[in-house]
C-alpha cells in the first residue's frame, strides 16, 4: 500500500502525490463509496489516502485517514448533500470584496460559523483594497471593527499595487491554507502573486451587477515555493450550511455564545423567549444586527424539514 495526499479532484480521478514528490492519477475503490458520506465528493483535497498501483499505472485508492478536520457546505438550495471543500486545514482565509463583486455579511457568517464548527481558524482578507471609493473603505473600516472585536483577524490586501501581499505570504509558511470566496473576489490573481511559479487562470468581472465568473471548477492543492500549500476552491455563490444542529447554532456565534449562559431558560433559541439577553443585548446594540440576521439564517438552515 502506498501513502499519499489528495491535490487535485476532477470529480471520477483524484491526483495524489507520495510522499517522495510522485503523482499518481487514482480512483476510488468499488467498495470506498459504500461507507454512508452523505456527500458530493466522498474523498476531498487534503485527504491522506492509502492506494495501491493498479496494472495500468493507476492508483486505485482503498482507505482514507482520519481528517484532522474539514470544511463542508450545503451541496445545493434543496440539497440532503453536502459538498467538502478541502480536508485537514489549518487554516482559512475568506476573500472580502464590498463591491466588484460584493460579498454579504450573510455569506461571512456563514462561513465563519462553519470554519467555526469544523475547528478551522479562520481570517477575513478585504481585497481590491486599490479600487475602493472614500464610502466603501468606510464600510470595510466599520466591518474590520466589527470582526476585530469577535476575535477575527483581518488584513487588507490589493494584488495589483502588492500592499499587504508579503504579511499574508508570512502567514501562509508552513500551513495548508485554504483560499475561499465569491467568484470574481481575485483569488486566482493574488495566489499567481503570493507565489510566481503558480499559474492559475484568471477571469475578468462581467458587467452584470459586477458579479464574478466562475474559473475553477474543483478545489487545488498547490505547493508553495516556501513551504506549506495553498488550496484553491471554486468561487462559490452562497454558503448553505449542513451538519450544524439546532441547538448548537449558538456556539459558533461567538459574542451570542458568551450571552447564551444568561438567559433565562437553558434551552433558549434567542428568537422569541423572554429574559433572553441575546435579544435583549441586539435591541441595546452590543450584538450587531447583521450577526444576528444571520444567525438567524443558519438557525433555519439547521430546520431539517425545509429540505424535505
Amino acid at each position: 500500500m502506498n501513502r499519499g495526499l489528495v491535490i487535485k479532484n476532477t470529480g471520477s480521478w483524484y491526483l495524489v502525490v507520495t510522499p517522495e514528490g510522485k503523482q499518481v492519477e487514482c480512483k476510488i475503490k468499488g467498495t470506498f463509496r459504500l461507507q454512508g458520506i452523505r456527500s458530493t465528493n466522498p474523498l476531498a483535497v487534503g485527504d491522506r489516502v492509502l492506494f495501491e498501483l493498479g496494472p495500468q499505472g493507476y492508483g486505485l485508492i482503498a482507505t482514507i485517514e482520519e481528517r484532522k478536520n474539514y470544511i463542508i457546505r450545503r451541496a445545493s438550495n434543496l440539497s440532503k448533500q453536502s459538498h467538502i471543500l478541502a480536508a485537514n486545514i489549518d487554516q482559512a482565509f475568506l476573500l472580502v470584496t464590498v463591491n466588484y463583486p460584493e460579498t454579504s455579511t450573510m455569506f461571512i457568517d456563514r462561513f465563519l460559523a462553519s470554519a467555526e464548527a469544523y475547528r478551522i481558524p479562520t481570517q477575513l482578507i478585504f481585497t481590491k483594497m486599490d479600487l475602493y471609493a472614500d464610502d466603501e473603505i468606510k464600510y470595510i473600516d466599520a466591518l474590520i471593527a466589527l470582526y476585530t472585536s469577535l476575535g477575527y483577524s483581518c488584513a487588507t490586501i490589493s494584488s495589483l499595487s502588492g500592499v499587504g501581499v508579503d504579511a499574508l505570504k508570512n502567514m501562509l509558511k508552513g500551513k495548508i491554507t485554504l483560499f475561499s470566496g465569491h467568484s470574481g473576489v481575485g483569488k486566482s490573481t493574488l495566489i499567481n502573486t503570493i507565489d510566481s511559479s503558480i499559474h492559475l487562470k484568471t477571469n475578468k468581472i462581467s458587467d452584470y451587477h459586477n458579479k464574478g465568473m466562475h474559473t475553477t471548477t474543483f478545489s487545488e492543492m498547490f505547493p508553495l515555493q516556501e513551504g506549506g500549500y495553498i488550496i484553491d476552491t471554486p468561487g462559490i455563490k452562497g454558503f448553505g450550511t449542513i451538519g450544524i444542529k439546532a441547538e448548537e447554532v449558538s456556539h459558533y456565534f461567538r459574542e451570542i455564545f458568551v450571552l447564551s449562559g444568561k438567559c433565562k431558560y437553558n434551552n433558549c433559541t434567542h428568537v422569541h423567549e423572554p429574559g433572553c439577553e441575546v435579544i435583549k443585548a441586539v435591541k441595546n446594540h452590543q450584538i450587531s444586527q447583521s450577526r444576528y440576521t444571520s444567525y438567524l439564517s443558519v438557525l433555519e438552515d439547521a430546520d431539517e424539514n425545509k429540505y424535505r
